[in-house]
């Protein structure tokens, strides 16, 4: 089955924010140049757009989650949870066309089913669901 382009570009700027944390010094561009050749422009262009993004907005997008989150502080978040929330939370709150919640909430869980631990995908839901019913 192949991946659909916007699931594909939110994989790519997970990739890509979660490398930024432990390689600052590298421009997110750089990284999204690496993999230009290899995916449709309309994937780069979206990823582009999310990271951008969640780079904008980051403290604002920090701060939604830290409200939902009774538990955890964002920084002590294992890393790839923490960049599948930002871009979550950004796509629902602060994106210029928003998502639907329930549709980036089910997309945020798929991506963590693949990239975090066995318990990445529940918490990532329950976070997000928390965020969805904050205003």
């Amino acid at each position: 089955m192949k991946l659909t382009a916007r699931r594909q570009a939110r994989e790519l700027a997970l990739q890509i924010l979660f490398q930024t944390e432990f390689a600052p010094q590298i421009s997110p561009q750089t990284l999204l140049d690496v993999f230009e050749q290899s995916v449709e422009e309309e994937t780069t262009s979206y990823a582009d757009a999310l990271i951008k993004g969640v780079q904008s907005k980051k403290a604002e997008i920090d701060a939604k989650i830290q409200a939902s989150s009774a538990h955890w502080k964002v920084e002590r978040m294992a890393t790839i949870d923490r960049n599948i929330l930002r871009i979550a939370v950004y796509e629902m709150k602060f994106a210029a066309d928003p998502i639907k919640e329930n549709i980036a909430i089910n997309e945020a869980v798929e991506i963590a089913k693949k990239y975090g631990t066995t318990e990445s995908a529940s918490f990532v839901n329950g976070l997000l669901d928390q965020v969805s019913k904050a205003r």
